[in-house]
């Protein structure tokens, strides 16, 4: 039950992922930050790309994915296009990792240490999900204060 809840929730998320990115009347606002926003929704959404792409995709689908964390903050102008493609890839990726999971699987340590110490799949995969909803809140916020 669990795993099915946290596809789906993934699933809702990515595709709302997607929506944001979308919704940006002009393409280079994605890159836009301000004194109180250093964060923009363009890195934002690599960060996010980057993190579902490392840690299910490399940890879960062994896609052998290779994570640059410090691009993820520092590369500007990606096309639109070119991250609406990246999130419809990591929404295959997200899947093709959770398709694998078993229920016994969820008790065991996540097979990427994140923190000082071993976590256990489900803890973990909760984690990933609020991370990612997180960083989806600061997108929307970003998009509806500076693409004006």
């Amino acid at each position: 039950m669990i795993i099915e809840t946290l596809k789906t929730l993934f699933s809702r998320d990515i595709q709302k992922l997607k929506y944001e990115i979308e919704q940006y009347q002009n393409e280079e606002n994605l890159w836009l930050t301000d004194a109180q926003i250093s964060n923009c929704a363009g890195n934002l959404c690599l960060h996010l790309l980057g993190n579902l792409n490392y840690y299910i995709g490399n940890g879960l689908a062994k896609t052998g994915y290779i994570r640059e964390r410090d691009l993820e903050f520092s590369q500007k102008n990606v096309p639109r296009a070119e991250l609406l493609q990246k999130i419809e890839a990591v929404q295959k990726v997200v899947n093709q990792g959770l398709d694998g999971l078993s229920m016994d699987d969820l008790k065991s340590d996540f097979p990427i240490q994140i923190w000082e110490k071993p976590t256990e799949m489900e803890y973990t995969l909760v984690h990933l999900l609020t991370h990612l909803s997180y960083h989806l809140g600061q997108i929307n916020y970003h998009r509806r204060l500076l693409d004006s």
